[in-house]
């Protein structure tokens, strides 16, 4: 099996956040930190060179890949930032019918600044995407 990019490291979820070069991102990321560390509980950890993740699970696949997650996490990327959602995007559509101006993947939310969207809906959304993971994998 592959080994798993994705991992918790020692580094400084601070220090990376000081390296983000778009200054309103840089503030939005320490804004999202707040957000992130009062819902989980948990302090901030670097998920490999650039996710910012908070509190973890085990996962364990049918095939037998296993390992470590992040509970919630997000990233700052050139552009938008990425907010990464548990539960299927189809589980939240009231709250994404609210949420503003955004682009979505397999379980990742772009965002390109928190201007563009309804806070009070993106935080509801990362509590749900909480909740899920505390049903799916309890603590």
């Amino acid at each position: 099996m592959p080994d798993l990019k994705t991992r918790e490291t020692a580094d400084s979820p601070e220090a990376f956040i000081e390296r983000v070069e778009n200054a309103r991102q840089r503030d939005e990321a320490r804004e999202i930190v707040a957000w992130l560390t009062e819902m989980s509980g948990s302090p901030p950890r670097m998920w490999g060179p650039s996710i910012i993740g908070f509190g973890q699970y085990h996962y364990r696949y049918e095939s037998g890949r296993e390992g470590e997650m992040p509970r919630l996490a997000f990233s700052p990327r050139k552009g938008n930032t990425v907010f990464y959602i548990n539960g299927g995007f189809e589980n939240y559509a009231e709250i994404m019918d609210r949420l503003g101006k955004y682009k979505t993947g397999k379980g990742c939310l772009y965002v390109r600044s928190l201007a563009d969207v309804d806070k009070a809906a993106l935080v509801e959304l990362l509590r749900s995407s909480l909740q899920f993971m505390d049903m799916k994998y309890p603590r």
